[in-house]
């Protein structure tokens, strides 16, 4: 992973003693709330419903095992002894004390970490596949270019103050799983018949109040101009989105008022005022990045048959073909550690025990590193296959050893209305109960892949629209109601779910959930997943289930 040089760790100690000067003058008084607003907001800090939250940067979902036990140091000193993992790949803690903030900031600080552009109407974190430089079907490792954009876009005046907060996400694998059709930008690393390494870019998806997935812009970009593209798709935004509506704001509606292919015309007018220029990138800027990532000491190490740990340890079987992914080195392995046990935690939420725990286990089966998924998950990305069965001991004893990775209880989740100023309706108390009603693991195996996602409100945190199943809390005249998306999901062939039909009460979400289940396991052919059967059949039988049943 990247580590900081002598300006990395200047920039921060000077932003740090600017902040806690602007803190100071606010709690004296010195400063309004107006003016303090953008202040704290360009540090991460939102007033929510009980206290300050502090959402801090994971760049690329990557963490050291250092950076791991003081996130876990964090939680047990100035919040309630957790964290909060992301869809953005970052962490919240929702318990924050304004006074604090500084003092958080420079611990964080001391372990190449920050809170910079989590807020604001800026370049947020980039995000990319979690299982970058590890994954079997990897083409090329996007993390040295999402780097040089990290370190591009950090503190860039040009794009301090976009007409509306700008996401970015870079794949380099033939699967997507860094989901960059739903993102303002989506940037996808591919081979050229002569081997030459291509960026296909897409623009203007997103979701929130107006999901869209976004359009091909430029096919066959070469890498060397990644960020003066980037630039222009930026500039071009910057210059006729809308700043009138904040709602009509994101670079997805510029994208359907012009067009698609209008839209890359004109970027493409921008980039020959910039391609070849100075931002254009060198092979040996590319060299001085990718260092940082390049492959750890990989030692020679067998294959391991797990035939008899099986027979004996079941549920260690089910983990093993829901949490274990292939590696590139034979081998090797990733292993997801899950955060969504059920009830017994909300998902996403991580302890201070945990995360310490974590941090063990990447130095002793892995390299000192973890990756955060846009799930909510842990990934330890190289671990030997020969410790999977302590590893998986050790985790189930700590809770994050849960087998239902892709399943239907492996919920997306915000925090919803028990934190968020923001949210209509609350998301825990929904999301366990349809964890507490499909709590039999070896049903879930059963049914397959299934993905839920569940967001508090349109601002669509938790990615509903892309859900198999999607949930949307929503407010009726002060009362929490909740409607229902089919046919969502992600990946190469991503898709917006479509709503089902009027809004349900949050005692009656966990029927109708059962209720879909059911239509499904009626309807489906040998082999067939829910997406699969979903499309199929339509959206039509599963709505003449549910709403005479929920009506009954």
């Amino acid at each position: 992973m990247y580590s900081y040089d002598q300006y990395d760790h200047q920039l921060l100690a000077e932003r740090i003693a600017q902040y806690r000067d602007q803190v100071a003058r606010f709690l004296s008084g010195d400063l309004s709330d107006e003016e303090f607003l953008p202040l704290r907001l360009q540090n991460g800090i939102y007033l929510q419903r009980h206290a300050h939250m502090l959402r801090v940067a994971i760049p690329y979902g990557t963490l050291s095992d250092t950076q791991l036990e003081t996130l876990a140091d964090i939680a047990e000193r100035w919040d309630k002894g957790y964290g909060h993992f992301t869809t953005r790949q970052n962490i919240q803690f929702n318990w924050i004390d304004l006074k604090d903030t500084p003092d958080i900031l420079a611990q964080l600080a001391q372990v190449e970490m920050h809170a910079i552009q989590t807020s604001g109407n800026c370049i947020r974190n980039i995000s990319t596949d979690v299982f970058a430089g590890v994954a079997a079907d990897e083409i090329l490792d996007p993390r040295p270019l999402a780097e040089i954009l990290r370190q591009w876009s950090t503190f860039n005046p040009e794009f301090a103050f976009l007409p509306r907060k700008f996401k970015i996400a870079m794949s380099g694998a033939l699967a997507d799983r860094a989901v960059v059709r739903a993102h303002d930008i989506g940037i996808q690393l591919y081979r050229d018949a002569a081997g030459f390494v291509q960026l296909r870019i897409l623009a203007g998806g997103g979701l929130g109040r107006t999901p869209i997935i976004g359009k091909i812009i430029r096919e066959a970009l070469p890498w060397r101009h990644l960020i003066t593209y980037v630039e222009a798709i930026l500039r071009v935004f910057n210059r006729h989105g809308r700043r009138d509506n904040k709602y009509k704001a994101r670079i997805k509606i510029l994208v359907q008022a012009l067009g698609a292919e209008q839209f890359a015309a004109e970027v493409e007018e921008e980039w020959q005022q910039l391609r070849d220029g100075p931002a254009t990138l060198t092979s040996a800027e590319y060299r001085r990045i990718a260092r940082f990532f390049n492959p750890p000491a990989y030692a020679a190490v067998k294959e391991v048959d797990f035939s008899a740990q099986m027979a004996q340890a079941p549920r260690f079987a089910q983990w093993l073909r829901r949490n274990v992914h292939p590696h590139k080195v034979a081998g090797f392995v990733s292993v997801t550690l899950s955060t969504k046990p059920g009830i017994s935690a909300p998902p996403g939420d991580v302890t201070a025990a945990q995360l310490r725990m974590m941090a063990q286990w990447s130095r002793r089966y892995g390299f000192n590193e973890a990756r955060i998924s846009h799930e909510q998950n842990v990934v330890l990305p190289d671990v030997q296959q020969k410790d999977l069965f302590s590893l998986w001991q050790e985790a189930d004893a700590h809770g994050l050893a849960t087998a239902n990775i892709g399943l239907l209880s492996d919920i997306i989740a915000c925090p919803g209305g028990d934190f968020c100023s923001l949210a209509n309706a609350r998301s825990i108390p929904v999301a366990q109960a349809i964890q507490a009603q499909f709590d039999d693991l070896d049903y879930l195996h059963d049914l397959g892949e299934i993905s839920l996602n569940l967001s508090g409100c349109v601002n669509a945190c938790a990615h509903h629209h892309l859900g198999n199943i999607g949930i949307l809390g929503v407010d009726k005249n002060g009362e929490e109601f909740y409607q229902i998306t089919l046919g969502g999901q992600q990946g190469l062939a991503a898709s917006i779910g479509k709503v089902i039909g009027p809004s349900f009460h949050a005692e009656q979400v966990p029927l109708v959930i059962e209720q879909i289940i059911q239509v499904y396991c009626q309807q489906r052919i040998q082999g067939e997943l829910f997406i699969e059967t979903l499309s199929r059949i339509g959206i039509a039988p599963f709505k003449s289930a549910i709403y005479p049943q929920v009506a009954a």
